[in-house]
């Protein structure tokens, strides 16, 4: 059976221990995540935790199914994908030496802006869908970037 990327939401108590209960979960099963997103949702003791895999139905449901089990878990949610929106941020660093009006224009094309410079780097913030977040990171390697930090998957349900 094919391996589909999979968004899955989890809200839980926001506690020590959580996320090494949860990413246990998936290491026991011999499955990565790709993204791992945790953030307190406002004005409450909850925090919000946004995974990102891929795997098959069978073990995927068997994961989705034990983290309703874990304490202190109160919510999971299985994204279908045509019922979500999902974003992704990235920040590069590249040498102030590159040309600033051929980055601005790739940036403003791809949801992103200049966020700092120096006198020896350009700092570039873009966010977006993950597939052109992950795109642009691909393009902007001819700008040769110091450094590529991927925020991870942060998603709502519609």
């Amino acid at each position: 059976m094919l391996d589909e990327r999979r968004i899955i939401s989890v809200v839980t108590l926001n506690e020590h221990g959580v996320l090494s209960r949860i990413s246990g979960l998936f290491a026991g099963r011999g499955y990565n995540i790709d993204s791992l997103t945790v953030a307190p949702i406002p004005n409450s003791e909850y925090s919000h935790v946004t995974i990102e895999t891929a795997g098959n139905n069978k073990i995927l449901e068997q994961i989705v199914k034990q983290l309703h089990k874990l304490i202190p878990v109160l919510k999971v949610t299985e994204h279908r994908q045509d019922n979500i929106v999902e974003k992704e941020m990235a920040l590069i660093k590249i040498p102030a030496s590159e040309s600033i009006s051929d980055i601005d224009a790739l940036c403003r094309a791809y949801n992103g802006s200049i966020v700092s410079t120096s006198e020896d780097v350009i700092v570039l913030m873009v966010a977006d869908e993950p597939k052109k977040v992950r795109n642009f990171v691909k393009i902007i390697q001819k700008y040769h970037p110091k450094e590529v930090a991927l925020s991870g998957v942060v998603a709502l349900e519609l």
